[in-house]
């Protein structure tokens, strides 16, 4: 049975060391970097299923990192690991694709728990077509762009995820807590108004098209609709 393949970047040795040690017992297999750069290399050479990446590192950090590792890869998961506490810092991690977030200090039980999820929601997600058409829009997930009439927008990886959900689900209702467990991997009512933000967002994109429009479903969620 094939194992995971983890990634783990962290510039603190003693703690890399404490963190790969919990994930090989547990049956894991793990690839080490010290700073964002190398990770990068390792990142394309190894394919791993998931990425830790503490955020303050040396050269390059982890948000510019996964930024990076984004461009080509926004399906992968990745768990920040930090000491900060800023919300501002948490937001631009998940604006950058992140899909989970642990604060140090931090209990390995926890961290294991978290990356399993993690895996799980990977494992049960379906790797088939990245680009889907409807009407006069498509969406290519892999490269993050949406296409309206004849314009090509660049989207954030958060933003790809949402619209990526809706274009799965044409004229169905998709429930809000199902788009925030796919984002932050929990349905934490503090996120909704984030959510609600998104949206707005992504339906300024879709104004002009004629096929489709993003509806709000009150107290349920949104609905990509076809227009008649």
């Amino acid at each position: 049975m094939k194992k995971d393949k983890i990634l783990l970047v962290e510039d603190d040795s003693t703690l890399s060391f404490i963190i790969q040690d919990a994930l090989v017992r547990e049956g894991f297999e793990v690839v080490c970097a010290y700073n964002g750069d190398t990770g990068i290399e390792i990142f394309n050479k190894e394919n791993p299923d998931l990425v830790i990446a503490d955020v303050m590192m040396p050269k390059r950090d982890g948000f510019e990192m996964v930024k990076i590792i984004r461009m080509n890869n926004p399906a992968v998961p990745v768990l920040f690991l930090t000491a900060r506490t800023a919300i501002e810092d948490v937001v631009k991690g998940f604006e950058l694709g992140a899909n989970d977030y642990l604060r140090k200090p931090f209990q390995i039980l926890e961290l294991l728990v978290r990356i399993k999820a993690l895996l799980k929601r990977r494992n049960l997600e379906s790797p088939e077509e990245t680009k889907i058409e409807i009407g006069d829009c498509s969406l290519d997930f892999a490269s993050q762009r949406l296409s309206v009439c004849d314009e090509t927008i660049e989207l954030s990886h958060t933003e790809a995820v949402i619209l990526d959900e809706l274009f799965r689900h044409p004229n169905e209702v998709v429930e809000a807590k199902t788009l925030m467990y796919r984002i932050w991997n929990n349905d934490d009512y503090n996120n909704l108004n984030r959510l609600h933000g998104f949206i707005y967002k992504l339906r300024k994109y879709l104004a002009q098209s004629s096929s489709l429009e993003l509806l709000n479903v009150r107290g349920v969620g949104y609905k990509l609709a076809k227009r008649r």
